[in-house]
C-alpha cells in the first residue's frame, strides 16, 4: 500500500473523533469478548482507533491494526479504514481488507464448532446474528467514501480547469497587449520611415541646386542627406519584420523610399497610410450602422500618435458595436486638444434597434471578446491617457481621454 503524505483536516478535528471512535471501539470489544476487560480485544481497538489518524501517512499500518481489531470482534475501526481507501479511489485495498475479514471468521467458527459452543454469542455474532448489520455498515462506508471521493476529484478539476482559464486568459491578454505594440511599432515605422525620406528629399533638392554654396555646405548636405539615408536603412531592418503583409518593400536605403521624381525636379513622397476619420464612418455608414458623428477641433494640430490612436478607437467601438448591437444606433463624439483629445462612441440597447431586414450584418465568426479592450488600453496609457469602457444605460460606452503636451504640439507642427 502506497503511503500518503499529509492529511485533509487539521489533527485538532481528528483528535476527537479518535477519541470517540476509541470509546465506542471499546465498547464493542468488550460485549465482544463476552463482558471482560481481560480480553485483548478491548485494547487492540484502542490501538487501531489511535493508528486511524495516521491513515494518511501509514495507511498500511492502519488498515493492519483495523483487521487485527475487527478480527477480535471490533468492527469500527474497519469502517474508518475502508471508507478512507473507498474515498481515494484505492478499491484494490478495499477488496483485500474485505477479503481477509470475511476469511477471518472461519477459524473462530471452527473452534466453536469443535468445542461445541453456540454461535450466536462472543465474537462469531459478527459473521453470524450481526452479519446482516455490519454489511449494510460497511456498505454505507465505502458508498459514502466513494461519493465523497468522487466530489472531491470532480472540484479539484474544476479547480485546476478553472486555473487553467485564468492562466490562458492571462496569456490571451499578454497576446493582446503584444499584439498592439507590434501594431504602434508598425505605425510608428511608417511614420517615422514619411519623415525621414521628407529629410533626404529636401537634402537631395539642396544637392541639385547648390552650385553656389560654400564647398562645406554642400559636403554638410551631401552627409545629412546620407545619414538620413542610414538610418531609413536601420529602421527598416529593426522595424520592418513586425509587418505583416506581404505587400512589396524597398530594397535598398532610398529606393521606394524617396518616392518617384516628378518634372520640376521635386520627388513624391507618399504619406504614411493613415485613414481618415471621415472614411472610416463613411464605411461604416455604407455597412448599414446608423451613426451620428460630431467631430470638433483641429486634427492637424494633434500629434500623429494622436490621431492613429483615435481611428483605432472608434473602429474598435465600431466593430464592437456592429458585433454584439449591429442595428442599434451609434453616436460618435470626437474633439482634438488641446489640452486633450477626447473620444466617445456609445451605442443603444438592442431593444432600439431597426429591423433586422434593415440592420447591418454581424460577423460570422466574432473574436473572443474582450481582448481588443486590452489592446486599446495599452495604446491609450502608452500615450499617457486613460480609458473607460462599460455597459450605460441598456447600450455600451467607449470613452478616451488623450492628454496633448508640448511635444506633441511641437510634433504635430513640424
Amino acid at each position: 500500500m502506497k503511503s500518503e503524505p499529509g492529511r485533509r483536516m487539521p489533527l485538532w478535528v481528528e483528535a476527537p473523533s479518535a477519541v470517540a471512535l476509541a470509546l465506542m471501539s471499546v465498547l464493542e470489544g468488550y460485549r465482544s469478548a463476552g463482558d471482560t476487560l481481560a480480553d485483548p480485544a478491548p485494547w487492540v481497538a484502542v490501538i487501531a482507533s489511535v493508528a486511524a489518524l495516521g491513515r494518511h501517512r501509514y495507511p498500511r499500518a492502519a488498515a493492519g491494526a483495523a483487521l487485527v481489531s475487527a478480527v477480535l470482534g471490533a468492527l469500527l475501526p474497519l469502517l474508518v479504514t475502508l471508507y478512507h481507501f473507498s474515498s481515494r479511489g484505492r478499491l484494490r485495498e478495499v477488496w483485500v481488507c474485505l477479503g481477509i475479514v470475511l476469511t477471518a471468521g472461519l477459524p473462530w467458527l471452527a473452534v466453536a464448532l469443535t468445542r461445541g459452543e453456540p454461535l450466536t454469542g462472543g465474537r462469531l455474532s459478527n459473521w453470524t446474528t450481526a452479519s446482516f448489520g455490519n454489511s449494510v455498515l460497511i456498505g454505507l462506508a465505502l458508498a459514502l467514501g466513494m461519493w465523497l471521493g468522487s466530489r472531491r476529484r470532480l472540484l479539484e478539476a474544476l479547480t485546476d480547469q478553472v486555473e487553467q482559464l485564468r492562466v490562458e486568459r492571462e496569456l490571451r491578454a499578454e497576446q493582446a497587449r503584444l499584439a498592439e505594440r507590434s501594431r504602434i511599432a508598425r505605425e510608428m515605422h511608417d511614420v517615422l520611415a514619411h519623415r525621414l525620406s521628407l529629410l533626404m528629399l529636401h537634402a537631395g533638392v539642396l544637392q541639385l541646386r547648390g552650385e553656389g554654396m560654400p564647398p562645406a555646405t554642400v559636403e554638410r548636405i551631401a552627409l545629412l542627406r546620407s545619414t538620413a539615408g542610414q538610418a531609413l536603412d536601420d529602421l527598416r531592418e529593426v522595424l520592418g519584420a513586425m509587418r505583416s503583409d506581404d505587400g512589396p518593400r524597398g530594397t535598398g536605403g532610398t529606393a521606394g523610399a524617396v518616392g518617384t521624381a516628378v518634372a520640376d525636379g521635386t520627388v513624391a513622397v507618399a504619406a504614411p497610410a493613415l485613414q481618415d476619420l471621415a472614411e472610416l464612418l463613411a464605411e461604416a455608414r455604407a455597412a448599414g450602422q446608423l451613426i451620428e458623428s460630431t467631430v470638433s477641433g483641429d486634427a492637424g494640430s494633434t500629434s500623429t500618435t494622436h490621431r492613429l490612436a483615435v481611428h483605432r478607437l472608434v473602429r474598435e467601438a465600431l466593430t464592437n458595436a456592429r458585433k454584439h448591437a449591429c442595428a442599434a444606433p451609434v453616436a460618435v463624439r470626437v474633439h482634438y486638444g488641446p489640452p486633450a483629445t477626447t473620444v466617445e462612441v456609445v451605442n443603444g440597447p438592442a431593444g432600439e434597434a431597426r429591423p433586422e431586414s434593415e440592420a447591418p450584418e454581424a460577423p460570422e465568426t466574432p473574436s473572443p471578446g474582450g481582448y481588443g479592450l486590452i489592446g486599446l488600453a495599452e495604446r491609450v496609457a502608452a500615450l499617457g491617457g486613460h480609458l473607460h469602457a462599460g455597459a450605460t444605460g441598456g447600450g455600451w460606452r467607449l470613452a478616451a481621454r488623450l492628454p496633448v503636451t508640448s511635444s506633441d504640439l511641437s510634433s504635430a507642427a513640424s
